[in-house]
Parts: structure tokens; C-alpha cells; sequence
């Protein structure tokens, strides 16, 4: 099994959510269920079933990021002297060749991806045009709404 690979601040992001579901969210929904319980029958307990599904998602999110978390290796983007080639961690800022609008992506690992906060997967399309292309270069991505054409504009590597 191939290591996935995860930024080092991903990685504490997902540390911090894991901490929570331990200690915050799980305590809570072990009361919700007792509380439920109290009500008496449970066949026809709404709020029972609601926390034990709640339960069962909590439960589960914190197997998958323990055994991601395990199984993953954490890169310090700082550390990396890539120059201005594009490679995992890297920051990139692309200009639309049409638009002239200005984008900034961050290359992570496929767990911590959030495009909300420009956090784009190694594996999305968009990395897999940008990696081994360096400052300068044009890239072209097929896009559902078609072809577009970005330069790169900047290659920044910071943790």
C-alpha cells in the first residue's frame, strides 16, 4: 500500500478535527443517547435513533482519519527547494489566458483538499496539468465547460 502524501499543516488540521471528535462530539452524543434511553421505549424514540445514527458517523469519521493519519506521509512544504517547478505542496498562482483573472492553488493530498480555501488534490485534473511545469509555462485543462488556458504566473513553497 502506497503512502498517501499530506502536507504537515494538513496533517495538524486533521490532528485538531480528530482531537475534537474524541473529546468534544463524542462525549456528547454518548449523553445525547443516554438521555434518549431515559425516555423509556425505544422502538418509537426519535432522539434515540438520531444519536445513535450521530454516534455511527462520528465513530466512523474517527476510524477513517486515525487510519488515514497512520498511513500518511507528512511533508513540510518549507523544506522543499524545488525552485520554481511545480511539484506537491507547491503554491501556484495561474492567470486565465482569456480572463486575465488571477487564481491560487495550493497542491495537497487528496484528504485535506478544501477548494473553499484553494486547496486542490494531487490527484484533481488541475494538479495532474500543473506538476514538472515551472514558472512561465502554459497549461491547458479540459474543464466541464471546456478548454481553458492558464499561465503560470508564480511557483511559492511555504509551510
Amino acid at each position: 500500500m502506497s503512502r498517501a502524501p499530506i502536507t504537515a499543516k494538513g496533517a495538524q488540521r486533521l490532528r485538531a478535527e480528530l482531537e475534537e471528535l474524541k473529546s468534544v462530539k463524542r462525549p456528547a452524543v454518548i449523553e445525547a443517547i443516554a438521555e434518549a434511553r431515559a425516555h423509556g421505549d425505544l422502538k418509537e424514540n426519535a432522539e434515540y435513533h438520531a444519536a445513535r445514527e450521530q454516534q455511527g458517523f462520528i465513530e466512523g469519521r474517527i476510524k477513517h482519519l486515525e487510519a488515514e493519519l497512520s498511513h500518511a506521509q507528512i511533508i513540510d512544504v518549507s523544506t522543499l527547494n524545488a525552485g520554481d517547478k511545480v511539484v506537491f505542496g507547491a503554491t501556484v498562482v495561474l492567470v486565465d489566458c482569456d480572463t486575465d483573472e488571477e487564481k491560487t492553488y495550493q497542491i495537497v493530498g487528496d484528504l485535506e483538499a478544501d477548494i473553499k480555501q484553494s486547496l486542490i488534490a494531487i490527484s484533481s485534473p488541475v494538479a495532474r496539468a500543473l506538476i514538472g511545469k515551472s514558472e512561465g509555462d502554459a497549461i491547458t485543462i479540459e474543464a466541464p465547460g471546456g478548454t481553458r488556458e492558464y499561465e503560470i504566473v508564480a511557483v511559492r513553497y511555504q509551510g
